[in-house]
């Protein structure tokens, strides 16, 4: 049985920006890597209209296309990218040990080393309307973002420090942000409230929600309501940002890789490394700090770098 059981010197878990980052130096390096997409071949990039910040593109790059050359570049050099959801985990305890996956929940795959890229995926509020409008007004992420809609007027749905900090954010580049709080409080600490109370653009409307995102194609307003006295009201917006949060995709990993209480994956300071030898972590799945595509691009190369020296590490001790 175990002969017809492929091996890998590196599988890759996820495609964006870290796992094909992760895939150009590993194949560089003749480790020839084979990455499984996950549900969403290029990650969250792939439901961003515009790039405007990565490092390269001087008149900016769609997200989508952005993805598809990281992929051709990663191909160019020899990894295989295969279309597949990796749906278990069985992660070796010992340095050299096999690692074994399951491929939806089919065929087994064993590995000398893995590096995690299954990036988080951030929280929305379940609206139809909102959901149609991605990309077309509706964001995740401000930083990303918010320069599209310099000098306008926009939205954001969150209560806590990363609402607070998007929000001021927004509010020295748009000409106003009206802040959506579902509680009659902020979350956020009290010196990010501070942030927000100090900026004469950004009017907090506590005991909110959202009740409709308005638009066609693009958002143009929004339907607030207050849930204490059930009134609603509608505003002219060209762009809400929703912050309430990211859901690391680290399920399966699970009693077998350590996490923090978010369920972000932990590693060792300066590294990409996990608790688990021959195992290594990059971009959105264990940084809820920054969440950029070159942050997570550079994780990425970290963490090929980090299983090619550790491949060549355990292949010296074999020898020894």
């Amino acid at each position: 049985m175990s002969d017809t059981i492929e091996r890998l010197k590196v599988l890759i878990i996820g495609s964006g920006p870290a796992g094909y980052t992760a895939a150009i130096y590993a194949a560089r390096a003749d480790l020839k890597p084979v990455m499984y997409t996950g549900m969403e071949p290029g990650g969250q990039l792939t439901t961003t209209t515009e790039v405007d910040n990565f490092p390269g593109y001087p008149e900016g790059i769609d997200g989508p296309t952005m993805m598809v050359q990281l992929q051709q570049q990663a191909e160019r050099f020899g990894t295989e990218v295969r279309i597949g959801m990796v749906t278990e985990v069985s992660l070796s305890d010992v340095p050299g040990g096999i690692h074994k996956v399951t491929v939806d929940n089919g065929s087994v795959i064993e590995a000398e080393s893995i590096v995690i890229a299954t990036g988080a995926t951030a929280k929305y509020l379940g609206l139809e309307s909102e959901q149609r409008l991605r990309g077309g007004g509706v964001s995740a992420c401000a930083v990303c973002d918010g320069f599209f809609y310099k000098g306008q007027d926009v939205a954001i749905v969150g209560a806590g420090d990363t609402a607070a900090e998007e929000a001021t954010y927004l509010a020295k580049i748009c000409n106003k942000v009206t802040m959506l709080v579902r509680k009659d409080h902020m979350r956020a600490s009290k010196a990010m409230q501070h942030r927000v109370n100090s900026m004469e653009n950004i009017e907090v409307r506590y005991n909110t929600e959202v009740d409709e995102v308005l638009g066609e194609q693009v958002v143009e307003g929004l339907r607030m309501k207050n849930n204490q006295t059930g009134e609603t009201e509608e505003i002219d917006i060209t762009g809400i940002f929703i912050a309430i949060g990211h859901k690391p995709n680290t399920d399966i990993f699970k009693g077998q890789l350590e996490m923090d209480d978010a369920g972000y994956l932990i590693t060792e300071a300066g590294t990409t490394k996990t608790n688990k030898p021959g195992v290594f972590a990059s971009g959105d799945v264990q940084d809820k700090e920054y969440r950029q595509a070159i942050t997570a691009a550079g994780t990425g190369c970290m963490a090929a770098l980090d299983a090619e020296r550790y491949l060549v590490s355990v292949a010296t001790e074999a020898e020894v």
